[in-house]
C-alpha cells in the first residue's frame, strides 16, 4: 500500500508518496492546485502501481476541490486533521522548502492513525456518480447540437423564428413549424 500525503495550498498541492508498510518516502510532487494538476498528481500515483490511499491535510478551504476530484475517480481519501502533523513537523524542518516535510507528516500522521474516518465511492454510489456523469455529457451534447441547428436555420433563413418549445418537442409536433414557412 501507499499512502499519499498532500499538503494542499491556495495555488499548489505537494505530494510525498509513502511506502504503507516501512513509511519510507517513496517520491514527491509539487503541482498547481487546478483540474490539470490534481490529473498530473493522480496519473503520478497511480504509477506507483500500489493500493492507493490519500491522506490530504483538513484545508477544507483549499482542499476541497483535490479531494471531489479524487472521490469522483473512485480513489479512497482520509482527511488528516492538522494538529496530528504538529510533532512531526517541528521534529523534521530543515532550512528551505518545508512543503515536502509537511506533506510526508501527513501521511505519517495518517499510518499513525487508521481510524481516521475513510472517504470513498464504492459500489452503487460510484455507479450512480459515473451515471450521472455520463447524463451530464448526453445534456451538454444535446444543448450544443441544438445550438448548431439554430445557426443553421438562421443561416437558411433570418426571418424564421420558432417557438422555444420546439426544441423540446417530439420531430410530429415541430413538423407543422418545418412545412408552414414560418
Amino acid at each position: 500500500m501507499i499512502v499519499v500525503g498532500i499538503d494542499p495550498h491556495k495555488k499548489t498541492h505537494t505530494a510525498v508518496a509513502v511506502d504503507g508498510a516501512t513509511g519510507a518516502k517513496v517520491g514527491t510532487l509539487t503541482v498547481k492546485a487546478r483540474t490539470k494538476g490534481h490529473e498530473r498528481l493522480l496519473s503520478w500515483a497511480r504509477s506507483f502501481e500500489a493500493d492507493l490511499v490519500f491522506a490530504v491535510e483538513d484545508c477544507r478551504h483549499v482542499s476541497g476541490n483535490l479531494q471531489r476530484f479524487l472521490l469522483a475517480r473512485g480513489e479512497r481519501t482520509k482527511p488528516v486533521p492538522p494538529k496530528l502533523m504538529a510533532g512531526a513537523r517541528r521534529g523534521a524542518r530543515t532550512r528551505g522548502k518545508s512543503d515536502p516535510i509537511d506533506a510526508r507528516a501527513v501521511a505519517q500522521a495518517a499510518l499513525r492513525h487508521p481510524e481516521l474516518p475513510e472517504a470513498h465511492l464504492a459500489g452503487i454510489e460510484r455507479d450512480i456518480r459515473l451515471l450521472l456523469d455520463h447524463r451530464e455529457d448526453l445534456v451538454a451534447e444535446r444543448t450544443r447540437m441544438q445550438n448548431r441547428l439554430r445557426w443553421h436555420l438562421h443561416d437558411l433563413d433570418p426571418t424564421s423564428a420558432f417557438p422555444p418549445e420546439a426544441w423540446t418537442a417530439t420531430c410530429d409536433s415541430v413538423a407543422p413549424w418545418l412545412t408552414s414557412g414560418r
